[in-house]
């Protein structure tokens, strides 16, 4: 397994629906900020949600951990990064989220997904051979070591 391995950006406007009250984005926005990297980085990998339960498998979030640094408020330029930290037993993420015109990292996090096979409606303890071999394939085509 290859720490900090793989990493995925994107860039997108905060927008008024995702605003709380004090017109700051609402605290659980930033999951939603979270998921769009995180499709992001599966996309560039190959690995999708459709491709995944194309495969027979699933992989439910099982925890979520959040350190707001600074708010993010309306038309603000956020650029979500993914980062894959593990994938060999479990598929564990780090994010970052920062303020485009500034430059400052606003929050980062991390979530952890299981493996649950969809057929034998029972959870794995290793990632599927595909979706190793997809992350191993991307590692090797961008020089890293596996």
């Amino acid at each position: 397994m290859q720490k900090n391995c793989l990493a995925a950006d994107l860039e997108f406007n905060v927008e008024f629906y995702d605003l709380d009250p004090m017109q700051v984005v609402w605290h659980g926005n930033y999951i939603k900020y979270f998921e769009k990297a995180r499709c992001a980085l599966l996309d560039k990998i190959g690995y999708g949600y459709t491709v995944m339960r194309d495969t027979g498998f699933a992989f439910p979030v099982t925890g979520v951990q959040v350190k707001y640094i600074s708010p993010l408020r309306m038309g603000d330029r956020v650029r979500a990064r993914a980062i894959l930290d593990e994938y060999e037993n479990c598929l564990k993420i780090k994010y970052e989220l920062f303020n485009v015109r500034t430059g400052e990292l606003c929050t980062k996090g991390s979530s952890t997904q299981m493996v649950y096979d969809i057929a034998a409606a029972a959870s794995r303890f290793t990632c599927p051979r595909v979706f190793i071999e997809k992350v191993e394939a991307l590692l090797r085509q961008e020089g890293v070591r596996v």
